[in-house]
């Protein structure tokens, strides 16, 4: 197989850059302590859909401080471009954004998994949830790209790292899936992400223009989201199912305006219910659904 983590052209620049900013991709040589036994108890999967192969890198970057990796499959340049990217663990996003002029992460993920863990998904093509939102286990996060700094070209796979506490770069640790540590350097792997994995997102159930603000966990049966349009000023609530994928069951998704009558999706369902959109500019909205055996009623807010 052809390696592509990294193209050559560009990437003194990426280096040079990088370099400014410790906690990003550069800064000074790890002095790394790792315990491949706290990292096992965090329960990691590859990030990508269960039963896909790929390959992953440690040592094709230069830009590479510690354990990171670099994933692609395929022959070509460009065949990883819009591949899946699911989240390695259970966990909540606080970073979802596109890093600008500041490092060579571009379009990045980071999902806190409590106790310090946090794992990083970089260079995606689409990010496909927003700061403040769970996530499950399998769960969609984006789509693989080659998204850097200006300036910067890169050829299309995702940089993963994951870490712990906040010192960089000895903060990145072992990568662990599916309780065994990678075989670094190289090593091709099949990805064993096979829970309870909603192929589908909020995001996409509501459509272009939505971002999550708000969510509520349904059990261990699903999470019903909160979602708005700052350009038209609807809010949109989808309930995601969790378990039964793919099988038909009741599930139910409301939402309603103050001062309006409320607009409920409810039926058999194999992977979500919604959307429910409704106009709510400068006013309050109470939602809610329910998956399983597990209802979510929120009192009027969200004011204005």
């Amino acid at each position: 197989m052809k390696l592509r983590a990294v193209a050559i052209a560009g990437l003194a620049l990426f280096l040079s850059v990088a370099a400014a900013d410790p906690g990003e991709e550069g800064g000074d040589p790890p002095n790394q302590v790792t315990s491949d036994v706290g990292v096992m108890a965090t329960n990691f999967q590859m990030p990508f859909p269960c039963g896909q192969s790929w390959n992953g890198n440690s040592s094709a970057s230069s830009a590479h401080q510690s354990w990171e990796i670099d994933f692609n499959r395929g022959s070509t340049a460009d065949a990883d471009l819009g591949d899946t990217v699911v989240a390695a663990a259970a966990g909540t996003v606080v970073i979802s954004a596109h890093q600008g002029s500041a490092n060579g992460y571009g379009n990045l993920v980071k999902i806190d998994h409590g106790g310090g863990w946090a794992t990083y998904y970089a260079h995606l093509n689409v990010r496909s949830v927003s700061a403040g939102q769970a996530v499950s286990q399998g769960q969609k996060i984006g789509t693989v790209g080659n998204t850097s700094k200006p300036g910067n070209y890169i050829s299309p796979h995702l940089h993963y790292e994951v870490r712990l506490g906040s010192s960089y770069p000895s903060n990145i640790q072992k990568a662990v899936f599916n309780g065994v540590t990678f075989g670094y350097p190289v090593q091709t792997l099949t990805s064993r992400n096979c829970g309870s994995s909603n192929p589908h997102t909020p995001q996409e159930v509501c459509g272009t223009g939505y971002d999550v603000i708000d969510s509520a966990a349904l059990g261990s049966s699903g999470t019903v989201y909160l979602l708005y349009n700052s350009g038209n000023g609807y809010n949109c609530v989808a309930t995601m199912k969790s378990t039964s994928l793919g099988t038909p069951t009741a599930t139910t998704a409301y939402l309603e305006v103050q001062g309006s009558t409320r607009i409920t999706d409810s039926g058999n369902y194999s992977y979500y219910a919604g959307p429910v959109r409704a106009s709510a500019a400068d006013k309050c909205v109470k939602w809610g659904g329910k998956a399983g055996s597990s209802t979510y009623d929120s009192p009027f807010e969200h004011c204005g």
